[in-house]
């Protein structure tokens, strides 16, 4: 890979970092007057959006916040001829790439740029991101946003839903790469799935203390 093509990654990588810090959560809670970090449980997501503002403005944040995290990954995939490759004929460097430009995006709205670094807990934005990396891991994520509906039905609980499917991302990504790779060609997408799981469950960590009090509110306002 020349330095031409490493220039451009370095502009993906930081392009999907600034887009990912878009804070939309802020922005729409604004139009109706309210710092939705004084709201709620305080996030900038669609899960508190909805809570606080109604179900519609929780939904097209959510839409957003999949937007800014899928757009740069599929424009990067895009220029870079890396849709319609198999994951054995794109190089390890170029998945390791890839991934950044998700990574940058996640980041982004997890230590925004136009919010002194702060920010929400990342779980729409790596949805965006991973969907968008077609083929590699498209499946895993959908597999766990199943397991996300499913807890989130049966717990009532979005946080511990969030949990759930991130372990699920990783676990579904072990399986993948066993299945149609080697953990030493596909070790990229092994490593960002668990750095992903590691921080959603680090950002969900005043969750967890909450979950095991039995405190933690549940879909429809109610407490436990």
């Amino acid at each position: 890979m020349d330095i031409m093509t490493h220039s451009q990654w370095i502009i993906y990588i930081f392009v999907a970092y600034v887009a990912g810090s878009i804070p939309f959560g802020v922005l729409i809670a604004k139009t109706k007057g309210i710092n939705i970090r004084e709201h709620g449980s305080k996030n900038i997501g669609a899960t508190n959006v909805g809570r606080v503002l109604g179900k519609k403005l929780g939904i097209g944040c959510f839409i957003l916040d999949v937007f800014k995290g899928a757009i740069p990954v599929f424009v990067a995939g895009y220029l870079v001829n890396l849709y319609g490759q198999s994951l054995d004929q794109i190089s390890t460097n170029e998945m390791l790439l890839w991934i950044c430009v998700a990574l940058a995006a996640l980041l982004g709205h997890m230590y925004s740029l136009f919010l002194r670094f702060g920010g929400g807990k990342g779980v729409a934005t790596t949805f965006g991101g991973m969907v968008a990396m077609w083929p590699f891991l498209t499946l895993p994520v959908l597999v766990a946003f199943a397991s996300w509906i499913i807890a989130a039905k049966t717990t009532k609980m979005v946080s511990l839903a969030s949990l759930v499917s991130s372990f699920v991302l990783f676990a579904s990504t072990v399986v993948l790469v066993m299945v149609q790779s080697s953990f030493s060609h596909a070790w990229p997408l092994v490593a960002v799935t668990f750095l992903i799981s590691v921080m959603v469950f680090w950002k969900h960590r005043s969750n967890i203390g909450r979950i095991m009090q039995s405190e933690e509110p549940k879909l429809g306002g109610t407490k436990k």
